[in-house]
């Protein structure tokens, strides 16, 4: 039977970390810190060279992870952040544009939502017309959360960026920016290529 690597072992930990949701109890959140420390030493002294995609992936894990733990005091599960940030924004989507902007499949969309509906963040319901499409809408309570959960991601990216200058933040802003660009383009004319061949 093969043995995992370090690496492998570290993700498979942050994985299981950043599971973790709400009630998550104070020996997983020092597990969770571990595990961000052990990806930090990781990238210092094992693979300080390896691919960008492994380090903007941990280091979004240990993002997702601090916020993670904050909403937790909250009662309020990551998941759930997602879709109530979205709908912050653009209340009212239909649960498949929801499901997109989310970046998740409509299923996980649609158990996220019905536990959403039954803590009283959200409603369910169709606009007149058009009987085929469910629209959810953030409830009074729904938008209210956003007063006490939008300062806790503050927070986490105040802490994320602290000690580091404001112009190597900015560098990274672009530097992230133009990999997206980068990235849409090469996807867009491998779309092209396909339809070509098709």
């Amino acid at each position: 039977m093969p043995t995992l690597s370090k690496t492998a072992i570290a993700r498979k930990r942050a994985k299981a970390a950043a599971r973790s949701g709400p009630g998550t109890g104070p020996e997983q959140k020092a597990v969770a810190a571990g595990d961000t420390q052990r990806l930090l030493q990781h990238w210092r002294d094992a693979v300080p060279n390896d691919r960008m995609a492994h380090l903007v992936k941990d280091a979004t894990r240990a993002l997702v992870r601090s916020l993670q733990m904050r909403l937790a005091e909250h009662e309020v599960s990551f998941g759930h952040w997602t879709y109530l940030r979205i709908l912050w924004e653009s209340d009212g989507l239909t649960q498949s544009e929801l499901s997109r902007e989310a970046g998740v499949m409509e299923p996980t969309t649609f158990t996220a939502l019905k536990a959403m509906e039954s803590r009283g963040y959200i409603v369910r319901r169709h606009l007149a017309g058009n009987r085929r499409k469910v629209h959810i809408f953030l409830t009074a309570k729904g938008r209210a959360l956003k007063r006490s959960l939008v300062p806790l991601a503050e927070a986490v990216n105040h802490v994320a960026v602290r000690g580091i200058a404001s112009s190597d933040i900015a560098a990274t802003r672009r530097t992230l920016v133009a990999v997206l660009a980068n990235l849409a383009q090469d996807e867009e004319q491998s779309l092209q290529a396909k339809s070509i061949r098709e």
